[in-house]
């Protein structure tokens, strides 16, 4: 069987979002090896690299995809809406932000933190049932593949609230905070 090269373990264990004690314990072997391997200081035999690259493939097949957690239907709205129907939306939904698309493609988000923002800031509370989407929209949220691995989503939603699931150049679904905690019940 040919292996990868060495120089691809820490890559392999970052993308999969792994620690080098995990890495370790699955591969049955100690963390300072997995340490000196990736620093290229040391030559193990080949059963331990072995053991590394099957523990490599075995939690690679154990990650959960992007598709599984993804909520379907997208909530959606569109610049030229009223504030007044997206915060409907939010309520009716149980959403605290929505992608805003014109046509079929995503142009910005809305979300009610947003909108509380402006109000704390200024914004005259009578005036919001006639404001538009447009003027408190804010970038859209980023994309991701269906067959992404759940620690890529994970990290995109530590800077985003929400992440759009997209194939072939159409919105699937979304991920947000709330999806992530399926996976813990």
């Amino acid at each position: 069987m040919d292996l990868p090269s060495l120089t691809e373990i820490k890559k392999y264990r970052k993308k999969l979002g792994i620690t080098q004690t995990e890495l370790a314990k699955k591969a049955g072997i100690s963390q300072s090896l997995i340490a000196r391997v990736e620093a290229g200081t040391v030559d193990p035999r080949y059963s331990k690299i072995e053991s590394i690259f099957s523990a490599l493939n075995e939690l690679k097949k154990e990650e959960i995809r992007v598709e599984e957690i993804m909520s379907l239907g997208v909530v959606r709205v569109t610049p030229q809406d009223s504030i007044s129907r997206a915060i409907a939306l939010m309520e009716e939904h149980n959403v605290s932000q929505l992608p805003v698309f014109r046509r079929n493609q995503v142009v910005g988000s809305i979300s009610d933190e947003m909108v509380l923002k402006q109000i704390s800031g200024g914004v005259d509370i009578k005036d919001m049932p006639s404001r538009k989407v447009k003027d408190f929209m804010e970038e859209s949220f980023p994309f991701i593949n269906p067959t992404s691995p759940l620690s890529m989503v994970s990290k995109l939603l530590e800077h985003n609230n929400a992440v759009l699931v997209v194939a072939k150049g159409k919105v699937k679904g979304i991920v947000t905070n709330a999806d992530l905690l399926k996976v813990l019940r």
